[in-house]
């Protein structure tokens, strides 16, 4: 027997299409490119920063461990997320999977966090493409961009016009049809995992083992602290999920691509991190470009250029996904009332265009305007807690409504749902305490907007409110 509020929830969200008039999406996306743009916002500017930062501040040579934990909890996560994905394959991810099991306003405060955690995160990627774009440019062809105009008023410019200008680029990529969004996700995931292979080839014959000792410098609060900083290089899973209403087979392809995406993202973090960890001393790797550091001392001068651009290539797709899951988001909580209904409404090519133009203009000023440090860790916070959510759900809607089918079932319930949830908090403790601090204010903050618009206006309210 169901509940009320599930039987609420099967009238007003249909599987396929929505039955009420609202806008929907076009399915045109396949497995592989549901997985090609997990990785390629997995596989990004994490791989070419984290792992440097990671080590010299937190791990040592454990960071290899470090990987691995988060990349645990990562799938174990991804396993609570393929089967409710498999459930309810529309766009949203925690925050529709949310609203599926606990309810509108716990929804609306996940979602509220994921945007958080997609703006800042879109934000950081672009001031990042930005300042190694610049420093390419100079470094290869001699070109100086003055920084006025590549650096924010309290970094001594006046506005960072190259990170604003890759995010409008991304936005006319995304305002087209999603298919050609796939496109090029695929040839830049390509390109990237072809370096990444390069740098493993051409580092391992040069490991020091004597790098590798103390192999734990930091003890196991290292790893796990590690880890925490870690987690921010898995959160492009979220993106697939993001993508069920354009999957062509949601139930099938979703779950493979959630999982999938982990997986590899795992290995290559783990085999990159010990490559760069036995080239070089851990303690030297504690910059914006560990991978270029630890080749600095094979004198391959190619190869230090082709690591550039490889970061670059990586940056640009990482930001193309991030910016595309903010407006999936957005577009779900729109098209459910909960923010302003008339931003869902999509264009001729079946894109939300009006969400795409606003979210993009708003990532934009914050990445000409601001500095994005202690913020980003915002990002990571936002994460974990929708993720810890998603586990709830997964356990509360097997014991509502034990009989629904589930085309993919998470494996060992309650066990797997309880260790991720248990890992998530876990990471979660070890952020700042000023982390806490801002994103108790977001969420005060996201519970008056719930309160003074979305609950009055949503597609629960009497119809004469909205």
């Amino acid at each position: 027997m169901t509940t009320p509020a599930a039987q609420r929830w099967r009238r007003r969200l249909p599987d396929t299409a929505m039955s009420d008039g609202a806008p929907t999406l076009a399915r045109r996306l396949g497995r592989i490119d549901l997985t090609a743009m997990g990785v390629g916002t997995i596989v990004g500017a994490g791989i070419f920063v984290i792992t440097g930062v990671a080590a010299a501040e937190k791990a040592g040579p454990s960071i290899v461990l470090s990987f691995v934990l988060a990349g645990t909890v990562c799938v174990l996560v991804a396993l609570c997320y393929s089967e409710l994905a498999a459930m309810v394959p529309v766009s949203g991810s925690a925050y529709t999977y949310t609203y599926a099991t606990l309810g509108e306003g716990p929804a609306f405060l996940v979602g509220w966090n994921l945007l958080l955690e997609f703006v800042i995160a879109g934000a950081a990627v672009a001031i990042g493409w930005s300042g190694t774009t610049v420093s390419a440019l100079d470094s290869l062809f001699g070109i100086t961009i003055p920084k006025a105009i590549a650096a924010g008023p309290t970094e001594g410019g006046i506005v960072n016009l190259p990170a604003m200008l890759i995010i409008g680029a991304i936005v006319a990529v995304l305002v087209g049809e999603v298919s050609l969004t796939a496109r090029i996700t695929k040839v830049l995931v390509g390109v990237t995992i072809g370096v990444l292979v390069l740098v493993v080839a051409v580092g391992a014959p040069h490991i020091d083992v004597q790098n590798w000792t103390p192999f734990a410098p930091f003890g196991v609060s290292g790893i796990i602290g590690g880890a925490a900083i870690a987690f921010f290089a898995f959160l492009g899973f979220d993106v697939v999920a993001a993508s069920a209403e354009e999957a062509r087979n949601p139930r099938r392809d979703i779950p493979f691509a959630i999982i999938g995406t982990v997986l590899i993202a795992t290995v290559l973090y783990a085999l990159v991190s010990a490559v760069l960890t036995g080239m070089a001393p851990f303690a030297t790797l504690n910059n914006g470009a560990p991978i270029a550091t630890a080749f600095d001392g094979l004198k391959i001068g190619w190869i230090g250029n082709v690591i550039v651009i490889a970061s670059i290539i990586a940056l640009t797709k990482g930001l193309l996904m991030i910016v595309y899951a903010q407006v999936r988001l957005g577009f779900a909580m729109c098209r459910d009332r909960l923010l302003p209904f008339g931003l869902a409404q999509t264009g001729k090519r079946s894109t939300p265009v009006r969400l795409t133009l606003l979210l993009g203009t708003v990532c934009a000023a914050i990445a000409g305007l601001l500095p994005i440090d202690i913020v980003v860790e915002l990002v990571n916070i936002g994460a974990l807690s929708a993720f810890a959510v998603v586990c709830i759900g997964v356990l509360v809607l097997r014991k509502a409504e034990p009989e629904r089918e589930r085309p993919f079932r998470t494996p060992f319930v309650p066990v797997v749902p309880v260790l991720a949830l248990v890992g998530c908090v876990l990471l979660a403790t070890t952020l700042d305490g000023l982390t806490w601090v801002r994103f108790a204010v977001w969420v005060l903050v996201g519970v008056a907007v719930y309160l003074g618009y979305g609950r009055k206006r949503s597609t629960l309210a009497p119809v004469a409110v909205r």
